[in-house]
């Protein structure tokens, strides 16, 4: 059978401009759009794309072309059945947080080197291969890139399961302070329904998906 979409009726709002209003690693946009019976409309945004990528980035959207990921979030599966999970202490919310590892693709690097490197870096963990396999036999992407935040940025983020084993200490970045722990599948209906840490969308949901 044909699958079918939801269809769109209400007209699309036609961007007009884009206003870069304060620069650094996180940018902040204004975009001004004309709405459908012509009035414009400010929108505040962050991203931290170049003006440039930015606008791009938009018109891209605009015309549904795939999208390419900013960002990973590995959900690693242990030889014994085990979700690896961290606690990182996040300073926007000034607390501790429940997530999946998870980090940003460098500009050149192929997904499964990035979920090996962001593994290692934040857990000790890496992507479990056999001799002659290549990294990418370890890891099974979701068909498409998500974004974490519509009503905020543009980040988009690709949500990776994959076979994973411990190898090393991590070893963090300056100012990331991360804890990783294991969660075996049997345990997470428990877990969920117990946990009162701060815990990040993207992991309630796939945490949900997991409940026995």
């Amino acid at each position: 059978m044909p699958i079918t979409t939801a269809k769109q009726n209400t007209p699309t709002p036609r961007l007009v401009d884009i206003e870069l209003i304060a620069d650094g690693w996180i940018k902040k946009y204004v975009l001004t759009y004309e709405l459908p019976d012509g009035t414009l409309y400010n929108y505040d945004c962050a991203s931290r794309k170049s003006p440039e990528a930015f606008r791009a980035g938009l018109q891209a959207n605009a015309t549904c072309t795939a999208t390419t990921a900013d960002a990973v979030c590995i959900v690693g599966l242990t030889e014994n059945d085990e979700l690896l999970m961290i606690r990182e202490f996040r300073y926007p919310l000034n607390s501790w947080c429940i997530a999946f590892p998870a980090g940003l693709i460098e500009p050149g690097e192929d997904l499964a080197s990035c979920v090996d490197r962001e593994l290692r870096e934040e857990t000790g963990y890496a992507l479990r291969v056999s001799d002659g396999e290549s990294l990418a036999s370890a890891i099974t992407p979701l068909p498409q890139a998500g974004f974490s935040s519509t009503g905020l940025t543009d980040e988009t983020v690709q949500i990776v399961y994959a076979h994973v084993t411990r190898v090393a200490d991590a070893t963090p970045e300056h100012g990331e302070l991360i804890e990783q722990f294991l969660l075996p599948r049997s345990e997470v209906a428990h877990f969920i329904d117990q946990n009162t840490t701060p815990i990040g969308t993207r992991a309630q949901l796939v945490l949900e998906a997991f409940r026995a």
